[in-house]
């Protein structure tokens, strides 16, 4: 026997209700992995459009997008771990669409992360056959990381409380960076190009960083919850210390086109399983999820400026804020939403409803964690860097969310010069 899943019970309830559905449903699996076995948590049915209610054929594209959106969703510790698709036809005869899916999905959720996968990272992505006739189930895996990678047998197990004592490691972390934008400032995609190396550059100072838990550094191969109780919910508090060595750009004189720079504080969070985790591992999932709650930020306000078609040669805008949302199972896990500034929390919801299936109301939401940034009016344009106004420190658990200042089109001339360093 391949890999082993252990599966929320709510999770088997889920899928045979979508099994009273007309025609194949697809979805995606939400877990994480470990070395020894993967934890299933959530499935979510992916949204209908109306291209997809005719016919019975399998929207790849569809499939793909939305898992691209979920993972933005997913706080550190949660990830698409695979899909599946409830059908009356035999397993065998979609073993190739499973297939095709499972590479689709990884494809596209792999093409916007900043970070190269560790040399123990799991690389197996599950696929989940259930007949709805006999409401037999059948699990395989496909190694993401093999194009030629052909299906192996899995375990798939249903337990009540999976994660009902998860740990839960949180850090507030003040953002700080400047990105040249390209001297091509009328390319969209040059822009968004040179943002995500710019993000890249300030990943790899995130994951240099220290990381300190409960305000000490811990052996990487700690236990997180060693000598303590293993059945009650864990809390712990970390800091990520960068290094003023770390935090410098390389001095560079560059021809740019202006500079996009974002500043201000941001809440991070990332769920550890319960079977002996490592400090290690808590340093590696709230540092990924410090640089995809920004990237992801950054990524959405782009999308949001390239629909507007809105461009002004000075610009000071707010990136949304982080809004948290437990996920309807017997633990402390939680998944998050980005709210612009022009959004209420309705929008939210239906986004909720819309992306990962959850039925919440306002009072379920956590807005506890970030405020929304504020844009200060700022009459010095002579410069063609522009500078955000400065957020405030975060004071217990309010915290001034990222922001963001762009100059692009004819803020600067062709042959400005910008000289960067850590502003």
């Amino acid at each position: 026997m391949g890999r082993g899943y252990i599966v929320e019970d709510t999770v088997e309830r889920y899928l045979s209700k979508l099994c009273e559905q007309a025609g194949p449903v697809t979805g995606l699996l939400i877990g994480q992995s470990s070395a020894q076995r993967d934890f299933v948590v959530m499935a979510i049915r992916t949204p209908q459009s109306e291209e997809s209610t005719a016919g019975n054929s399998v929207d790849k594209e569809l499939v793909s997008e939305h898992a691209r959106q979920v993972s933005r969703m997913l706080p550190g510790g949660l990830s698409v771990l695979g899909v599946f698709i409830i059908t009356d036809t035999d397993v065998k005869d979609t073993l190739t669409t499973l297939r095709q899916l499972v590479f689709a999905v990884e494809n596209l959720i792999s093409s916007e992360r900043l970070w190269n996968p560790a040399d123990d990272e799991v690389t197996d992505s599950v696929m989940l056959h259930v007949n709805t006739k006999t409401r037999k189930t059948v699990c395989r895996t496909f190694d993401v990381k093999d194009p030629k990678s052909t299906a192996k047998p899995a375990d798939w197990k249903y337990q009540s409380g999976v994660c009902s004592s998860w740990a839960t490691v949180s850090c507030c972390l003040n953002v700080n960076l400047l990105v040249p934008l390209p001297h091509d400032k009328t390319s969209a995609e040059n822009m968004a190009e040179c943002l995500k190396e710019g993000l890249k550059v300030w990943a790899h100072q995130i994951e240099s960083g220290v990381c300190l838990i409960d305000g000490k550094k811990l052996p990487e191969d700690s236990e997180l919850i060693a000598g303590q109780r293993r059945n009650v919910r864990q809390m712990f508090t970390a800091q990520l210390l960068i290094t003023s060595k770390d935090q410098r750009l390389p001095d560079v004189v560059q021809l740019c086109g202006g500079s996009v720079s974002v500043r201000g504080a941001i809440h991070s969070r990332a769920f550890l399983h319960s079977n002996k985790p490592k400090a290690k591992l808590a340093e590696k999932l709230l540092k990924r999820d410090v640089v995809s709650t920004v990237a992801s930020r950054v990524q959405m306000l782009l999308e949001e400026e390239n629909q507007s078609g809105d461009k002004q040669q000075t610009e000071q805008l707010c990136l949304p804020r982080r809004v948290f949302c437990p996920v309807k199972v017997n633990g402390p896990v939680c998944v998050c939403d980005y709210q612009f500034s022009d959004e209420g929390l309705a929008e939210v919801i239906d986004r909720l409803k819309e992306m990962l299936d959850i039925d919440a109301a306002e009072e379920d939401l956590d807005t506890r964690q970030e405020m929304t940034a504020e844009v200060t009016e700022s009459s010095d344009t002579a410069e063609p860097a522009v500078e955000l106004a400065e957020a405030s420190e975060p004071k217990k658990n309010n915290y001034i969310g990222v922001a963001m200042a762009t100059a692009v089109a004819l803020l600067a001339t062709a042959a400005s010069m910008l000289y960067l360093s850590d502003a």
